[in-house]
């Protein structure tokens, strides 16, 4: 094997275990990730922007480090400012631990994935999930992105705040909801569903949404107690993933709030 190789291996970060951005930094240390350490160009260490992380990184007795601008050419990505954290692994919750711990204040919401695989449109909709106050986010284990360093910059830290859990199987996962005494509504990208502003979403609710294009599989579809469609006066046949999302949870969000 070519020595090089292996020492870029070696060398290589572990994106997994990596928040970027200021943004994402700032949340990471509000919502209390481990953080291990941070990565700052030398160049902003008197930027007034980075002035509350410094203070919140200081505070929380998290090291940070200035760095030339070449240390930072060794993370593939583009966004991240100049301003790198070092967390320990994304520590996802069980399903039974999320059904425990959610809110009893006001009806369920669990935001359910089907082999979501885009970490832009995952992070994006963790956001909005925690926007709208959901109880948690259902992952499968396998065919979906995982939580890493582009899905928590894309969830504007919301990863920091709403319960992430790993299942094996969604199906499955879906009929332990529905035990729970939830209903499951499938956002449906054919003629099939009803159109999500007539359907009545203020109980208990596992919202599932698919991967663009494909939408839920068939297998998960048969778990769904109802279907929603959102109407397309275009050309286009479906919605981005993370806009059927929003659409859809602020749908819910309206009815609760009504």
């Amino acid at each position: 094997m070519d020595p090089r190789r292996r020492l870029n291996r070696r060398t290589a970060p572990q994106l997994d275990n990596i928040v970027y951005g200021i943004h994402a930094v700032n949340e990471a240390l509000e919502g209390g990730e481990p953080l291990r350490r941070i990565h700052v160009a030398d160049e902003r260490r008197r930027d007034p922007a980075l002035r509350g992380l410094l203070a919140a990184a200081s505070q929380s007795g998290v090291a940070v480090r200035f760095e030339s601008r070449g240390f930072f050419a060794q993370f593939p990505y583009k966004a991240h400012q100049s301003v790198v954290a070092y967390t320990a692994p994304f520590e996802y919750v069980t399903l039974e631990e999320a059904l425990e711990n959610r809110k009893r204040t006001e009806p369920a919401l669990f935001v359910v994935l089907d082999h979501v695989t885009d970490p832009h449109n995952l992070g994006a909709i963790i956001r909005t999930a925690e926007a709208v106050g959901a109880d948690a986010v259902v992952l499968p284990e396998r065919r979906s992105a995982g939580v890493n360093g582009t899905v928590r910059k894309a969830s504007a830290g919301a990863t920091a705040y709403v319960p992430i859990a790993r299942v094996a199987n969604i199906a499955q996962a879906l009929r332990t909801l529905k035990s729970a005494g939830l209903w499951v509504a499938g956002a449906d990208v054919s003629t099939a569903g009803d159109a999500y502003s007539r359907a009545d979403l203020r109980g208990d609710i596992a919202l599932v949404l698919g991967a663009e294009g494909g939408g839920i599989s068939p297998v998960v579809r048969k778990e769904c107690d109802l279907l929603l469609r959102i109407p397309m006066a275009g050309k286009v046949g479906s919605l981005n993933a993370s806009v059927a999302a929003a659409v859809l949870l602020y749908e819910i969000r309206r009815q609760r709030d009504s």
